[in-house]
């Protein structure tokens, strides 16, 4: 657990203690267990090491552990009461004064498949990963809130799954993933040394961030050897997405962010490969 000095200035999401407020109540109140997820979490977690969000964001993303569509409905009608009503998506609400937008992603007993059936609009919503990753979740202090998070490896995941799922409009997951990447190394550094150092070149030319790639799949390995169904999500994924550097599809959205070649990109990605079979 974590009980750095994290502000929600610090954190400068615009409107996020009033939300967070919000969902707090609601979910204390029904006893509903909940995880901040997804970009949020990850500004979150990096902050703890006084790393400041790269990118800011009005929509926060929230888990929430349920059993059935009446419970979801009860969580609706609480937060309507809060000024949050639903758009778009049946899982995705705005509150107009704070001009925020919430996705509110049951997992649980209510998954049939890995899968979320919003019978009223004949929209699925898959959340394959979420117990498995939640389950090992992080407690972290906002000023005066604990908040529960995904772990790093965990949130990699989850965006490596969210991305596969929708390939064309989840650009920014791909970006979260090499973000966590980026700072994995020097966030876990003593660990790293004293753990994993048989992957550090014996000519002393030390690659960050394949290292860091190459642990972290070895910590995501847990997610896939629990669960065949995320195993064979992530593997395939990976697989199209190294076997031809030309094809990657992850691989040409990071050297967009970054001045790399295709064949570096595809390199971080197989480090992670590799870390997870090892």
């Amino acid at each position: 657990m974590s009980t750095s000095g994290q502000t929600y200035k610090d954190l400068a999401i615009p409107y996020f203690k009033e939300v967070f407020d919000c969902i707090d109540k609601v979910m204390v109140k029904l006893r509903v267990p909940y995880y901040l997820i997804g970009a949020s979490a990850i500004a979150l977690e990096l902050l703890k090491r006084g790393i400041k969000p790269s990118r800011g964001t009005k929509d926060i993303d929230f888990a929430i552990m349920i059993s059935s569509l009446q419970e979801f409905e009860t969580i609706v009608h609480e937060l309507s009461k809060y000024g949050f009503n639903k758009v778009n998506a049946p899982w995705t609400f705005y509150h107009e004064k704070y001009n925020v937008a919430i996705d509110l992603l049951p997992f649980g007993e209510i998954e049939e498949d890995f899968t979320i059936n919003f019978n009223e609009r004949k929209i699925d919503l898959h959340v394959l990963g979420f117990t498995e990753v939640l389950e090992n979740s992080e407690s972290v202090y906002i000023e005066e809130k604990l908040v529960q998070i995904p772990s790093l490896p965990g949130m990699v995941i989850l965006k490596l799954i969210a991305w596969s799922d929708r390939p064309e409009e989840r650009d920014t997951d791909l970006y979260d993933i090499l973000r966590i990447i980026e700072y994995y190394f020097d966030l876990n550094f003593d660990e790293i040394v004293e753990y994993h150092n048989d992957i550090f070149p014996e000519d002393g030319d030390l690659d960050q961030l394949r290292i860091s790639a190459r642990v972290l799949g070895r910590k995501a390995s847990q997610y896939l050897n629990v669960s065949e169904a995320i195993n064979e999500r992530i593997l395939k994924t990976l697989n199209e997405n190294v076997v031809d550097a030309k094809n990657s599809q992850i691989a040409k959205q990071w050297v967009i962010k970054k001045e790399w070649d295709l064949e570096y990109a595809v390199q971080i990605l197989e480090e992670f490969k590799q870390g997870i079979i090892d």
